[in-house]
């Protein structure tokens, strides 16, 4: 699967007068920028630009000005803002070209999904600051606290075959785990197919929801969810030895917006090399990250059960599980559980 890659967009397109000034903010840094420069910018008056500055404190930026340096960005809240993220995205090929807050909503996914049917354009991101009805896989519920972590959805148009869309989940892990590495210095590893951990402990999970023909895939759906500044005692009580969050590992708290473009920036830069035929490249660091392989697993699928060791990701992106009895299965999908190895006498 090759084709022309996208060129270049400035998400600048998309955002509104908030997120011209806040982008003009970070590119003057300390040395600031006039209410004059950014009037011209926005073709606006001073007077309106005032405004808006007014309105973006009212949400807790913090900005500074005066009559020689004009207005300083000096600090943002802890929170997401439409234009505030678009204002740190850069240019982008296709992810986070347009994006989208909630404060509340059942699910990301179920907005992204009609999103799809009304036949909007891929690449567009719908972030809430909380979900009353996050899901993971298998059906299970994800808790989604308010303001406490990344919980979006992604809309996607990809070139490939239904059996292929498990490259779309490799790709993601992939790009989640290093964004989570570049913004936080922390080594997270992959456990296949969907989670992002820290030795036995889950801090982010990958859903991937498709609309699809027999041979052709119409969209898809990609959710994500990240517990980046989640307490330990919002995780529900069967979870708790299990989960953990960003700050949990860091010992502080992690900037959530920050993260957020990140983590779309790695998304947009994966989905490029898939698209240009680069997915071996990406397989190849899903494996040196990932925990899984190597090990004995349980795999369950449906009703069947594979007990095997997990030894390869193929060029589709399945796992490959070695048998009791010596025959190569081909994983696409299951709940899959590492065995635990009795000690050595």
């Amino acid at each position: 699967m090759n084709f022309a890659p996208k060129p270049l967009l400035d998400p600048a397109a998309k955002m509104g007068a908030d997120g011209r000034i806040l982008a003009a903010m970070r590119q003057a840094g300390e040395v600031g920028v006039s209410g004059a420069e950014l009037a011209r910018q926005l073709g606006v008056s001073r007077a309106a630009v005032w405004a808006r500055i007014e309105e973006l404190r009212k949400h807790g930026y913090e900005i500074g000005a005066s009559p020689h340096q004009g207005y300083v960005l000096k600090a943002t809240p802890d929170l997401l803002h439409a234009d505030d993220l678009l204002s740190r995205m850069g240019r982008v090929r296709v992810i986070g070209r347009d994006i989208r807050v909630f404060g509340e909503t059942n699910s990301t996914n179920d907005i992204v999904e009609k999103l799809a049917r009304d036949g909007v354009s891929e690449g567009i991101a719908v972030f809430a600051e909380s979900q009353t009805k996050g899901r993971g896989r298998l059906g299970r519920r994800w808790v989604s606290p308010d303001g406490c972590g990344l919980w979006f959805s992604v809309l996607l148009r990809p070139n490939l075959r239904p059996q292929a869309a498990t490259q779309l989940t490799v790709i993601s892990a992939v790009a989640v785990a290093r964004a989570i590495e570049r913004q936080t210095g922390l080594s997270p590893e992959i456990k296949w197919p969907n989670d992002i951990v820290f030795g036995t402990r889950k801090c982010a999970g990958i859903l991937i929801e498709l609309g699809a023909e027999l041979d052709h895939i119409r969209h898809v759906v990609l959710g994500i969810g990240i517990d980046v500044n989640v307490p330990v005692e919002c995780f529900p009580e069967e979870v708790r030895p299990i989960a953990t969050s960003l700050q949990a590992e860091a010992g502080h708290r992690i900037d959530r917006a920050e993260l957020a473009a990140g983590v779309l920036k790695e998304l947009d830069a994966a989905y490029h090399r898939l698209n240009t035929g680069d997915f071996h490249e990406i397989g190849d660091e899903w494996m040196r990250r990932c925990t899984t392989l190597g090990k004995r697993v349980r795999i369950l699928m449906g009703d069947r059960l594979i007990v095997g060791t997990a030894e390869a990701l193929d060029e589709e992106g399945s796992l490959l599980v070695r048998s009791e009895h010596g025959r190569i299965e081909r994983i696409v999908g299951g709940d899959v559980t590492l065995e635990k190895v009795p000690p050595q006498p």
